[in-house]
This record gives structure tokens, C-alpha cells and sequence, in this order.
């Protein structure tokens, strides 16, 4: 069975264009990691029976299983905080983590992840973290379900750019109340201005007059006399884009 993922929508109901990690790459990454800790385990382990082996068994086999502790939640809590959501293996193939609507992972979110890959993944050998991922339209694993995560994959296939901003609606664009307009109908705006150079003149005039007709009773104030639909719509898609970077870029206090 495939499932055909749900769009990210942001707080502000701006649609997200990410591509969801898939099992397969997601497996590989988490080899690697497993295989970071497995070999940073292993150094503190004998660094600790060679330095202080005149202990008793009881503390060393505490203090081996508290350094364990430490390797398999320390490791990806401090990585993917100071990565803003990728350890070694995601940065190897290019995956990071991010919150269910599209912002940064945040340190709570970090510290769900870690604590519940202890036992999906390393006391249950990740057998419930493969169910859940194949179950999952957005391949979560259970880390993910409870921390509200999701791992998404930077090396996908990038769409055109957001148009540039008209310089003369600028200062108009900046006053707007956009949250009227909704992500199919800036996504219908977004793939006419993408395409309009490939039209034919007559069939672009006509098809900017419609779809400009139906943004613009959804946004306000509306746009000044004379302005060109092609324009207009421009000039929104920009500042919806703009306003909406700037929203991700502000990570808000946890």
C-alpha cells in the first residue's frame, strides 16, 4: 500500500513544498549513526576498564551503563540541537529533522526522539519504528508521533523559485492581510506565473485576468487601479514567501 503524503502547512496555512525522508534512506542514515555510537561507546568503555580497574564490578558496570545512557540519548540530543535537526548520518545524506509544520527542531522535540529511540529502536531492535514508519503517510516513526517531528530530505528535486517582488506594488504588498488566501489557490498563482513565458499571449492575458480574479476578493486592501494581474499576483506570492521565511527564521522560545 502507498500513501500519498499530506502537505505541510504552516501556522499561517502556507503550504510547504518538502519532500518526506524515505525508509530506505532513513535506515541507511540511522546505520551510521549507530555506528558513531557504537564506536563512542566503545572508546569510553575501555577508556574507563583501563584507568580506574581497581573498582569493584558494581560501580564499573554502573558507571558502563550511565556512559551507555549518555552515548545513545546524548548523542543525538546534542547533534541535532547544535545541527537544527541532522547527526552525522541525515548530514551524510542529507536529511534533517523539522517540526510538523516545517520550522526547526527544537530541543524538547530532541529530547522526545532520543528518549523513545531507546526503546523502539535500541530495546526492541527498531521493529516498531519500521511499523509505524511504513504505517505513517509522513514516515514517522513513533519518536516522531510524540515529539510531533518529522524527517524530511534536502536533496530532493527543488521548484521554481517564489517571483520576484514588483518594485512598484512593494510598498502595497507590505500592507496585505493574506489570511484569506488559501494553498490551492496560491499554488494555482504560483504554476501560471511559472509557466506564463510558455503561453500564448492572448490564452496568458486571459488566464491572469482569472486567476487574479479569484485571489484578490480573498486578500486585502485590494490592489491599486491599474495594476497588471500578472503584477499583482506576483507581488503576493513574493510577500506570502517573505512573511513566511521570516516566521521559520524566528525560532519562538520553547
Amino acid at each position: 500500500m502507498v500513501f500519498q503524503p499530506d502537505p505541510v502547512v504552516t501556522g499561517d496555512a502556507v503550504e510547504l513544498n518538502v519532500s518526506i525522508a524515505q525508509l530506505p534512506v532513513r535506515a541507511a542514515a540511522a546505520l551510521i549513526d549507530v555506528a558513531v555510537m557504537a564506536t563512542g561507546y566503545a572508546v569510553l568503555a575501555m577508556g574507563w576498564v583501563l584507568t580506574v580497574s581497581e573498582f569493584d564490578q558494581a560501580l564499573s558496570a554502573a558507571v558502563l551503563l550511565i556512559v551507555m545512557v549518555l552515548v545513545l540519548v546524548g548523542y543525538p540530543v546534542v547533534f541535532e540541537s547544535a545541527t537544527r535537526g541532522r547527526s552525522l548520518g541525515k548530514m551524510a545524506l542529507g536529511l534533517r529533522v523539522v517540526s510538523d509544520d516545517g520550522g526547526p527542531e527544537r530541543l524538547r522535540q530532541a529530547v522526545f526522539r532520543a528518549l523513545s529511540s531507546v526503546i523502539e529502536i535500541w530495546m526492541l531492535t527498531g521493529g516498531p519504528a519500521v511499523i509505524c514508519s511504513m504505517l505513517s503517510p509522513r514516515g514517522k516513526r513513533l519518536g516522531d508521533v510524540f515529539a510531533g517531528t518529522m524527517v524530511i530530505s534536502e536533496r530532493a528535486p527543488k521548484l521554481n523559485p517564489p517571483p520576484m517582488m514588483p518594485p512598484e506594488l512593494a510598498w502595497w504588498a507590505a500592507t496585505l492581510q493574506l489570511a484569506g488566501l488559501d494553498a490551492a489557490q496560491a499554488e494555482m498563482a504560483r504554476q501560471f506565473l511559472s509557466r506564463a513565458e510558455q503561453l500564448d499571449p492572448v490564452m496568458r492575458a486571459q488566464m491572469g485576468q482569472r486567476i487574479a480574479a479569484e485571489v484578490i476578493p480573498r486578500i486585502a486592501p485590494p490592489p491599486p487601479p491599474g495594476a497588471a494581474p500578472e503584477r499583482v499576483l506576483a507581488a503576493v506570492l513574493a510577500e506570502r514567501h517573505r512573511r513566511e521565511l521570516a516566521r521559520l527564521q524566528v525560532r519562538p522560545p520553547t
